[in-house]
């Protein structure tokens, strides 16, 4: 068994990252990635570079049928260059769709050839770069892993109820494109992926299964990029939620950005089509990114770490984690000015609906 087990395994680089952002998460949850850099410089004192220069992979174009493969990996290309002329060769993604656009480019290039030679021909041509390929590829879910036990040895709070004792229940959600389409790209593969429930765990936490456990949260691009497909997105949530809730989970904990702004926001969206809440006393269930969850971990203030952003109120889990907030600071702005409150709902969160 423990051999079988180690196939599902993935080499994770200690040190020495080349970080690359996200192009759509700095818009749903803008204090994860500034959480993640802070944890890996300051609590975990890792090497990591960010390079301006660097771009959106084109990912969202790619699998929306706009942006052709010889252009997405002639993008992938200029990111490696970056990564080679700044002396780095452990490339690490904040977005799980630019994870898969990653590793999708290395596993074309090491079975055809001749493509990658033609991105190397076309990045040249185009911009005067040439690059060498990562020794070691992560998404920043991986990295957090890696260093959860240092992490648990910091924790300032653990996911373990004040009140009672207990372990927190958590439900995982993992993102499509991390373990799915490349599965030994990621740890445990698709049929066990390791990397969230491995955090709960280290961090006090009890992993909770349910039906819908590997179901799409409902992102899928298409679904909701074309209006008319929306409805689809928004079954595919309820579809797990309604699957999870009787299990009484504490908190969601996602890997993907999209998934993440979809399990938090359509919860809001069913709470006011149908007056359906998936939490305990008429709440919603708090929908966490790994890095939030880490800084919640290690002490970080939880408005620091931008969870006033979330549409589900976070406060019920802080509470059970014993967590010390101040109310009014939620709604101030990084220079301390108020930028206004919304509207009180039984989900606790913003008035502003997901458009349908």
């Amino acid at each position: 068994m423990k051999k079988a087990w180690k196939e599902y395994q993935k080499e994770i680089a200690d040190d020495h990252y080349f970080y690359a952002r996200s192009c759509i998460r700095q818009n749903f949850f803008p204090g994860s990635e500034a959480a993640f850099l802070n944890i890996l410089r300051n609590d975990l004192h890792r090497d990591i570079c960010e390079e301006p220069r660097h771009t959106s992979c084109t990912g969202i174009g790619y699998h929306s049928d706009i942006v052709p493969v010889e252009t997405i990996m002639t993008v992938v290309a200029r990111q490696f260059s970056l990564m080679s002329e700044n002396g780095y060769e452990n490339f690490v993604s904040s977005c799980i769709t630019s994870f898969g656009i990653y590793s999708e480019a290395l596993e074309i290039w090491h079975d055809f050839p001749e493509m990658e030679e033609q991105a190397r021909d076309y990045l040249y041509k185009a911009t005067g770069r040439e690059f060498k390929k990562p020794k070691n590829l992560a998404h920043t879910s991986d990295i957090i892993f890696h260093h959860r036990e240092q992490i648990a040895a910091q924790a300032k709070h653990r996911l373990i109820n004040v009140e009672t004792g207990k372990p927190l229940r958590g439900v995982e959600h993992i993102g499509c494109h991390y373990a799915k389409i490349f599965p030994k790209a990621g740890i445990g593969g698709s049929e066990f992926p390791y990397v969230l429930a491995g955090m709960i765990e280290a961090w006090g936490g009890e992993v909770i299964d349910y039906p819908e456990r590997r179901h799409c949260c409902g992102f899928g691009f298409r679904n909701y990029l074309v209006m008319a497909n929306r409805g689809s997105s928004v079954a595919n949530s309820k579809k797990k939620l309604e699957s999870m809730a009787p299990y009484k989970p504490d908190f969601i904990l996602a890997n993907c950005p999209g998934c993440a702004m979809f399990l938090d926001k359509w919860q809001y969206t069913i709470a006011q089509m149908e007056g359906r809440f998936y939490g305990e006393n008429n709440q919603g269930i708090p929908v966490l990114t790994y890095e939030e969850l880490a800084g919640l971990v290690l002490g970080y203030d939880p408005w620091d770490l931008g969870m006033q952003m979330h549409q589900v109120a976070v406060e019920p889990l802080l509470d059970k984690m014993g967590i010390a907030y101040d109310p009014a600071a939620k709604y101030l702005g990084k220079d301390g000015k108020y930028i206004g409150r919304p509207a009180e709902t039984p989900i606790g969160c913003y008035t502003k609906p997901v458009l349908l």
